[in-house]
């Protein structure tokens, strides 16, 4: 079999593909304890809502037959996108209408779109690149340009807080700005660090791809206004260069793969037109099982009183755990800001992450090595090597179990190494 460029380079292994390989098997396999993806916890209230809409829908006729039987408009579907164009207009201030939203099916696919939209070969035979302002950053983006050098990023500054958390800030002094760059991309909160940029950081950013005329794409799957998966005191953000991606898969709907974009209106078109070419239309199931959620705001209220609290309290708990079975160990964790995971960073790590990843699996727990999220580096950084990610959003007594193995497994690879401390 002969494949194209294409063929061959999105049927290669990739980072996401191994990630949503082990999320499947983890997940139908009773003996493996899940704790690498970013599948969402089951939420009680909110399972509860979503079935008191679903059975709404079923006993509407013409509802149930728009749900399943009807192509909505590439943009997505209307009364969604109406609900959501005057919820961000009224709760939040912005001005936006419905021409400023459209659906994709999923966050992956938008972020697949708008990438290869503003970098890539152009017509005047220049290449241009996405910049990751700050690594690590979501292992789905590293695959996801249709060139290769696709991404370039910068390591952070780290702030080590404690002796055992630490923070990544973004080091603007070492932002690799020139005219090969055609958009930032940031996620707030990061995946996979939990880590939340403030308020200026944001600011800042937005003053740079200003100033070029690029877009700022912001990755809001766990962020704000909603899932609001974020622990700390920070502030929805808009511009009008900005390009927010929003989702209901941690909301509770990663089967209905129903992602959200908020820009500029001719991105808007543009993104309608590659959904009629690649989907012809985006699903239904998701927009509709949230419209009224949406229009009544229940969607903001559920998210601040219920989800928040929900991932907050397993994230502390967690964060407990495992500060003490590393106890003794040169450790630091990324402090919790937000979104469902733990970064571990595993100082002088006598064996690579992904090394580590493979005993873990041996043992029947599934984390991530956190060498997958640091696309577009330039140079080599040991710290890559040196960390996991860690996904506290599953059954508590599962992660407890987990986090347990995991602490004795890192004390057993530190047992071969004098570097402890």
């Amino acid at each position: 079999m002969k494949l194209s460029q294409f063929g061959k380079k999105f049927s290669q292994q990739a980072g996401i593909i191994s990630l949503m390989e082990d999320l499947g098997n983890a997940l139908a396999d009773g003996n493996l304890i899940m704790m690498g993806g970013g599948n969402p916890g089951f939420v009680p209230e909110v399972e509860s809502a979503l079935r008191e809409s679903m059975h709404r829908i079923t006993e509407d006729e013409a509802a149930f037959r728009r749900l399943v039987g009807v192509y909505d408009p590439p943009q997505g579907e209307k009364s969604f996108v109406k609900a959501m164009a005057r919820l961000l207009r009224e709760r939040l201030g912005w001005p936006v209408g419905p021409e400023h939203i459209a659906l994709t099916n999923g966050s992956q696919s938008a972020f697949f779109m708008l990438f290869n939209m503003f970098a890539g070969d152009f017509d005047d035979g220049t290449r241009r690149r996405i910049l990751l302002p700050m690594t690590p950053e979501y292992i789905g983006y590293a695959d996801a340009g249709l060139s290769e050098d696709f991404f370039v990023s910068a390591k952070p500054v780290i702030d080590e807080l404690t002796p055992h958390t630490f923070k990544y800030r973004v080091d603007f002094a070492a932002l690799p700005l020139d005219d090969s760059i055609g958009a930032l991309c940031v996620s707030r909160p990061t995946n996979p660090t939990g880590n939340v940029l403030t308020d200026e950081e944001m600011r800042h950013l937005s003053e740079i791809a200003r100033e070029r005329d690029i877009p700022l794409i912001l990755d809001g799957a766990y962020g704000l206004p909603f899932p609001s998966l974020v622990y700390t005191d920070v502030k929805p953000f808009w511009d009008d260069h900005l390009i927010l991606c929003l989702s209901l898969s941690k909301f509770g709907l990663p089967a209905a793969r129903t992602g959200i974009v908020v820009a500029h209106p001719d991105i808007i078109r543009a993104i309608a037109s590659i959904n009629a070419i690649m989907n012809l239309a985006p699903g239904s199931l998701g927009a509709m099982l949230v419209t009224e959620m949406v229009d009544s705001g229940q969607i903001l209220s559920l998210s601040e009183q219920v989800v928040r609290p929900f991932y907050q309290a397993r994230s502390q708990r967690a964060f407990r755990q495992l500060n003490e079975g590393l106890a003794g160990l040169p450790y630091s964790i990324h402090v919790p800001e937000g979104a469902m995971f733990l970064w571990l960073w595993l100082k002088d790590l006598p064996i690579t992450s992904l090394e580590l990843y493979e005993r873990l699996k041996k043992k029947g727990v599934l984390v991530v090595s956190g060498h997958y999220f640091f696309p577009g580096l330039q140079e080599p950084w040991e710290h890559t090597h040196q960390c996991l990610r860690i996904t506290y959003s599953q059954d508590e007594a599962l992660v407890e179990k987990g986090l347990r193995l995991l602490a004795e497994e890192v004390h057993a690879v530190y047992a071969v190494s004098p570097s402890q401390g």
